[in-house]
C-alpha cells in the first residue's frame, strides 16, 4: 500500500468568497479554494440553479465540484436579492464571476459597484475571452469552442485530419486551476497593500498556458507546429504509441541510450537498425533522430505487434525505458484504487456524495505543513 498522506492543510481558512459561478471553469475555481478552507457561498438562480444539477452527466461532477460551499438562491433581478449579495460582498475577501461579461453589471454587481464599498475586495472574472477585447468580450463560450479558437484542436491528430477535440473539458479545468491560482497571489499581495483587485481570467488565456512550449515556438518563429498523432514531444522515433496483440503501448524512449535498451528487449539487432538512425551526437544525451523514421517505426511495429502491451509494459520499465500500456480512465482508476496508488476522497453529503482523486497534491505525514 502507498503510504498515506493528510488531506491539504486549511490555509485559506477566514477567507469568505461569494460565487457567482456555474457550469465548470469558475467552480471549480471556487472548489479549489473551499478545500482549502475558504468559506464559500455560492449563488444560484432561483427555480434551477447551476445547470450541473439538471445534467444527468454532469450530476456527479456538480456534487464533486460543489462540495463545501454554502448554496443560496438569491434574485439578484430583484431589489432585496442585490441588497442581500451587496451586504455578503461587503464583508467578502473574494468575489467571483462566472457569467458572461456584462450581466452582473446589469443588476448593479459589477467590481466597481463591489469595489465601492469593498476596496479590498479580490474580484475573478472567469469568462471565455476575457475583458480586453470588445469585438469578443460578450460572447458566450465552451470548452471545445475555445479548443477550436485556440487552434488546440489543429495540434491532435495526423496531418490531413479533421480537427480533433480533446476528450474532456481541459480549458474549463484549466481555467479554474489559473483562476484559483490567480486569487492566492492576490490575496497574498494584499496582505503586503491592503488593497483588492480585478483579475480577468479568460479560456482563451489558459489554453496558451496548457500549449505554454508551442505557444512559445509560435510567437518567436512566427510558424505552424506539425501535427504528429500519438508521438511524443521529443520527436524521438521510438518515442509513440504502438499496436501490440492485446492492445495499445506507449513508449517514450526518447534518448540514444533509451532506443538502445528498447532494441535490445526487442531482439532488433543493432546492426539491422544503425542505418535508419542518426548517429548519437557528441557531448551528452540528446533526443534521438532518425535517418528513416518511417522505415523505423515499422521496423519496431512489427517486433511489437505479436507481443504482449502487458509483457512489455514491465519488461521496458524495468530497462529503463519509460512505457505505459494505454489504459481507459475506468480502467486506471480501478487500478490505482487496487494499488493504493490512488485514495478516493469523498465528498458531498447524505445521498449527494461523489468519489474524488482529491486535489491532485498531498501533504506527507511528518513534513513541515
Amino acid at each position: 500500500m502507498a503510504q498515506a498522506f493528510h488531506l491539504p492543510p486549511q490555509a485559506l481558512r477566514g477567507v469568505c468568497v461569494v460565487d457567482f459561478s456555474h457550469v465548470i471553469a469558475g467552480p471549480f475555481a471556487t472548489f479549489h479554494l473551499a478545500q482549502m478552507g475558504a468559506e464559500v457561498v455560492k449563488i444560484e438562480k432561483p427555480g434551477g440553479g447551476d445547470v450541473m444539477r439538471r445534467t444527468a452527466s454532469g450530476a456527479q461532477a456538480f456534487t464533486a465540484i460543489n462540495a463545501g460551499k454554502q448554496m443560496r438562491a438569491i434574485d439578484i433581478a430583484s431589489p432585496e436579492g442585490r441588497a442581500e449579495v451587496l451586504e455578503l460582498a461587503r464583508v467578502a475577501d473574494v468575489m467571483v464571476d462566472n457569467y458572461r461579461p456584462g450581466v452582473l453589471r446589469r443588476h448593479g454587481l459589477a467590481y466597481e459597484d463591489i469595489q465601492a464599498i469593498n476596496p479590498g475586495i479580490v474580484y475573478c472574472a472567469i469568462s471565455g475571452y476575457g475583458y480586453s477585447d470588445p469585438a469578443r468580450t460578450p460572447f458566450g463560450a465552451y470548452d471545445h469552442v475555445i479548443q477550436a479558437l485556440t487552434g488546440m484542436t489543429m495540434l491532435s491528430g495526423q496531418e490531413g485530419d479533421a480537427p480533433v477535440k480533446t476528450g474532456f473539458p481541459v480549458i474549463d479545468a484549466a481555467t479554474g486551476i489559473i483562476g484559483a491560482l490567480a486569487i492566492m497571489a492576490a490575496l497574498r499581495e494584499r496582505e503586503h497593500t491592503g488593497a483588492g483587485c480585478f483579475l480577468d481570467v479568460s479560456m482563451w488565456a489558459s489554453a496558451l498556458q496548457l500549449m505554454y512550449p508551442f505557444a512559445c515556438e509560435t510567437l518567436t518563429h512566427d510558424q505552424e507546429i506539425a501535427r504528429v498523432g500519438n508521438k511524443g514531444f521529443s520527436g524521438s522515433p521510438a518515442a509513440d504509441t504502438f499496436a501490440c496483440r492485446d492492445g495499445w503501448l506507449a513508449i517514450g524512449a526518447n534518448t540514444h541510450a533509451h532506443v538502445e535498451r528498447l532494441l535490445g528487449e526487442l531482439d532488433i539487432d543493432p546492426a539491422l537498425a544503425g542505418p535508419l538512425l542518426e548517429p548519437a551526437a557528441e557531448g551528452g544525451a540528446t533526443f534521438a533522430r532518425a535517418r528513416d523514421p518511417k522505415g523505423f517505426r515499422e521496423l519496431l511495429a512489427s517486433r511489437m505487434a505479436g507481443r504482449s502491451a502487458h509483457e512489455l509494459e514491465a519488461r521496458l520499465n524495468a530497462a529503463g525505458v519509460p512505457a505505459a500500456r494505454v489504459r481507459s480512465l475506468r480502467e486506471f482508476t480501478r487500478e490505482a484504487v487496487d494499488t493504493g496508488l490512488l485514495e478516493p476522497v469523498v465528498l458531498g453529503q447524505g445521498a449527494a456524495q461523489a468519489r474524488t482523486p482529491g486535489l491532485g497534491w498531498r501533504v506527507r505525514p511528518g513534513s513541515a505543513c
